[in-house]
């Protein structure tokens, strides 16, 4: 009689073959990172350790410092536009709102990066619909310069992660029991020392999960700032970019995709230590 392959052995095997592949990949870049650049050549030298050292010169922390800055701009302004929709959806009484905006918050997952980026272009152009309205509010006279500028791409980005974090944040707040609510309430509580005191500390592992998911995936940004940025606007992606494709400098654009896997995954790190002593916070209280 054969022997059955237990059930979890083939429900885990594409997981293991994809996680192989991805650390082949990073090992790859690894070894590049540590390797001599040969200029006017793809092919790399012996063993070096000059490319981490190259990191430390102003221009490359500026980059970085930048990417962080935007990152965080991101995360922190998609949480406050987003909490508001998540709450609406979690808590409207009518079905068909919640249809909507369930469909208004996942419609643009739908829409290619590319086909936003360039929605945004026309909207933010000197010419776009912005510009446009305020000069025919007669508010402006001259047109105001969205593009090419760190507020453009904020802006993009920030409508980029948007529906993810919708749906982090839908899914904390539909997990707070709504019977301590009441019991705020019945106690005297008005309904904004209900959500301050209750509902928003109640939810403030989605909250954490979703401002360091949004600021480690803004991290890797690329097609917005190179589009929107257009060249004035660097975050560490398209750094690597310009010292991979433009320079064919291969050995320092590893480096710098393998700084920002370390501060992305340093954030996600960071993220399970808070939200474990909150939750620790929370269930003594």
């Amino acid at each position: 009689m054969t022997r059955r392959r237990p059930f979890f052995v083939t429900f885990l095997a594409p997981a293991v073959v994809t996680a192989v592949i991805l650390a082949a990949a990073i090992l790859e870049v690894l070894q590049y990172s540590v390797r001599e650049f040969i200029p006017g050549s793809l092919d790399v030298g012996g063993f070096t350790l000059e490319n981490f050292v190259r990191i430390n010169r102003p221009i490359y922390w500026l980059v970085l410092l930048d990417t962080f800055y935007i990152s965080l701009l991101t995360a922190v302004f998609s949480l406050l536009l987003s909490y508001p929709v998540a709450y609406a959806l979690v808590r409207a009484k009518r079905d068909w709102v919640r249809s909507l905006l369930i469909s208004l918050s996942i419609t643009p997952l739908f829409t290619g990066e590319i086909v936003r980026t360039l929605s945004w272009m026309l909207t933010l152009g000197a010419d776009g619909f912005v510009n446009s309205i305020l000069r025919k509010l007669s508010i402006i006279d001259m047109p105001i310069q969205l593009m090419y500028t760190r507020f453009g791409v904020v802006v993009a980005l920030v409508q980029f992660s948007m529906p993810v974090m919708i749906i982090l944040l839908a899914t904390a707040i539909s997990h707070v029991d709504r019977d301590c609510e009441k019991a705020a309430a019945n106690l005297g509580a008005s309904p904004t020392a209900v959500f301050w005191r209750i509902t928003l500390p109640l939810t403030m592992p989605g909250i954490l999960s979703g401002v360091v998911v949004i600021f480690a995936w803004t991290m890797s940004a690329f097609s917005t700032p190179q589009l929107i940025g257009g060249g004035k606007v660097l975050m560490i992606s398209n750094l690597a970019y310009l010292q991979g494709f433009s320079v064919l400098n291969m050995p320092f654009a590893a480096t710098l995709s393998l700084i920002a896997l370390v501060a992305a995954l340093g954030s996600l790190a960071l993220m399970k230590s808070a939200t474990g002593r909150l939750e620790k916070r929370l269930a003594i209280h």
